[in-house]
């Protein structure tokens, strides 16, 4: 698409009534955000004490990741329990207590939601293992199957778990194998089975009648699985990414392009949960919402899931995979928001989770590892004065980009990977599971660094007692005191950018490019206009600075790093927003 002619809207679906259009919303990954009992891990009363953090941020929705009961074979996402608090998070009192102080502060609340699987320690899994193999109430709500070959030693099928191995577990019990995508304490629950629906309706109202503001439902893409449990094809080999987007990472676990037609991803029965959960939402006073995780491909699938009727947002993980490089921004964006125009959604952006390495350690290397490849201590280390310039400045694409925007705890901190960590400290199952071929995803979850002084800086653990994973050597660096200093730090930054894109209408503005725009030149620029407010974004990625010979009339509202503007000559990496108005 040559530039100047790439005008397009995110569409229309009730705006004035849809927070969630422009909202920016912060994760929190309650073990590794602050630990307000002193104990190694983080809960809800460390989030309590540290929402004044998100007020002055100015974001204005939570993200709470997974706090109910479970063993955390896989970090709290194989549930035992969904209507309760593990008591390592704290209890239903101190949930009640943060959605109180957190709706008088301004901020909506979200929970996370895992549909996909229980912990094999939910109470249904125990009935269905005690139940014994044949017809029962118990096995159907699961995928229980006899295994192939003369005695069933062979599983089921050929799937793979996403986190490496078969995705099928014979039990001792009885010899019948089981399915788990995931880990094996992770079994798959089966979408055809009426109970489940019905159980999960009820999860719904739970949360809901204590007055949360939405569900972010992991694995989203994965419900409901082909008919039969066919044999997965799979894909020859291809030497180009899964999408063109996706210029310095391999393709995501569970991404369509590990086969030609995936049985137990993005199958079609998966709209038709959702449709139904729709309805119970709305049912509730105010906005609810629905948010995908769901890695599917290409775009226009993945907004299949945002249609009307269906859920509310959808995590762009083409945008988190596309790297820092102009071209592949430059598709993505493009993508995103065609693929939004046709079903009338607003897009999201998102650069880090607690899946994926932090960004601000991926775009210090320029060939950044594969999805839960990990960092290592033996791999190639990140240049981080690098990464941190790069990081800087896609938050000014993010933020300036019209739709939804998120942000990982500690993005506003610029926090790179723990790129140290030695094998007996790593907790992930990932890393177990494909002995050790995949370092997985703890170098995102360490403790946040609150105050560089304090015993492990600031988190709220005890002296003499470890953090659940460990803070690398240099952490205090950019612990939030050390940053409150400093006038030019990443809080800073971070803070002054969702103050204007608030203030300007940016996040729901109309978006074109500018004739500035060379993507195959290195350099992103593109007009945001909402009311009498137009704001050019003007990124330079490439290696070198480039001379912005027709720079337009206007000033400069922020930029990605003091001076990066000198007179017409744009330093990189760097980016800034300029005012037209």
């Amino acid at each position: 698409m040559s530039t100047g002619e790439s005008a397009m809207s995110t569409g229309e679906r009730n705006p004035a009534q849809d927070w969630a259009r422009d909202a920016v919303i912060y994760q929190i990954y309650p073990r590794s955000f602050a630990d307000g009992n002193g104990d190694g891990s983080g809960d809800l009363r460390g989030v309590i004490a540290h929402l004044d953090h998100l007020v002055r941020l100015g974001v204005d929705a939570l993200w709470l990741s997974p706090f109910y009961p479970s063993p955390k074979n896989d970090a709290g996402y194989d549930v035992s329990d969904y209507c309760d608090v593990d008591p390592l998070y704290g209890s239903l009192a101190d949930f009640d207590e943060l959605l109180g102080r957190a709706h008088g502060l301004g901020l909506k609340v979200i929970v996370d939601l895992v549909p996909n699987h229980t912990s094999s320690r939910h109470r249904w899994f125990r009935e269905a293992l005690a139940a014994g193999p044949g017809v029962s109430a118990a096995r159907s709500r699961y995928h229980f199957r006899p295994g192939r070959g003369a005695d069933g030693e062979l599983p089921p099928n050929n799937w793979s778990s996403v986190f490496g191995g078969p995705a099928w577990t014979r039990t001792d019990e009885d010899g019948q194998w089981y399915l788990h995508l995931f880990d094996p304490s992770q079994p798959d629950l089966n979408w055809t089975d009426p109970a489940v629906h019905a159980e999960f309706e009820e999860v719904l109202c739970f949360w809901l009648d204590r007055g949360v503001d939405g569900f972010r439902v992991d694995v989203a893409h994965g419900l409901v699985k082909a008919a039969g449990l066919p044999d997965q094809t799979l894909a020859e080999a291809d030497p180009e990414p899964a999408s063109t987007a996706q210029s310095d990472a391999t393709a995501p676990f569970g991404s369509p392009a590990q086969s030609d037609v995936s049985p137990f991803f993005d199958q079609e029965g998966v709209h038709e949960i959702y449709r139904s959960w729709r309805q119970v939402l709305d049912d509730y006073p105010g906005q609810r919402i629905l948010v995908a995780e769901a890695w599917v491909e290409p775009l226009e699938r993945l907004f299949r899931y945002v249609r009307p009727g269906e859920m509310d947002q959808a995590f762009n993980f083409t945008f988190l995979m596309a790297g820092h490089r102009a071209p592949g921004l430059h598709t993505t964006i493009d993508e995103t928001y065609a693929a939004a125009e046709k079903v009338g959604s607003a897009p999201t952006w998102v650069l880090s989770n607690h899946d994926t390495v932090r960004h601000a350690s991926r775009f210090g290397l320029e060939n950044a590892p594969a999805h839960q490849r990990g960092i290592g201590p033996d791999d190639p280390q990140p240049d981080r004065e690098l990464g941190r310039q790069r990081a800087a400045a896609l938050a000014l694409i993010e933020f300036g980009l019209p739709g939804s925007a998120y942000v990982f705890q500690g993005d506003e901190l610029g926090l790179p990977e723990h790129t140290e960590l030695q094998p007996e400290q790593r907790q992930d199952p990932v890393f177990v599971r494909s002995q050790g071929t995949e370092l997985g995803r703890d170098g995102a979850r360490i403790p946040l660094p609150w105050s560089a002084g304090e015993p492990h800086l600031g988190f709220g653990t005890a002296l003499a007692t470890p953090t659940w994973l460990p803070q690398p050597e240099g952490f205090g660096e950019f612990a939030v005191d050390r940053q409150e200093a400093e006038p030019n730090s990443m809080l800073h930054l971070y803070r002054r950018l969702l103050q204007i894109r608030r203030r300007r209408g940016l996040g729901r503005g109309s978006f074109a490019w500018h004739d500035l725009n060379e993507p195959d030149h290195g350099l992103l620029a593109f007009v945001v206009t909402a009311g009498e407010a137009k704001t050019l974004v003007i990124a330079n990625l490439g290696d070198g600075a480039r001379t912005i010979a027709e720079l337009p009339d206007g000033r400069i509202l922020t930029s990605s790093r003091p001076g990066c503007l000198q007179g017409r000559v744009l330093a990189a990496p760097a980016a800034i927003w300029w005012a037209l108005d």
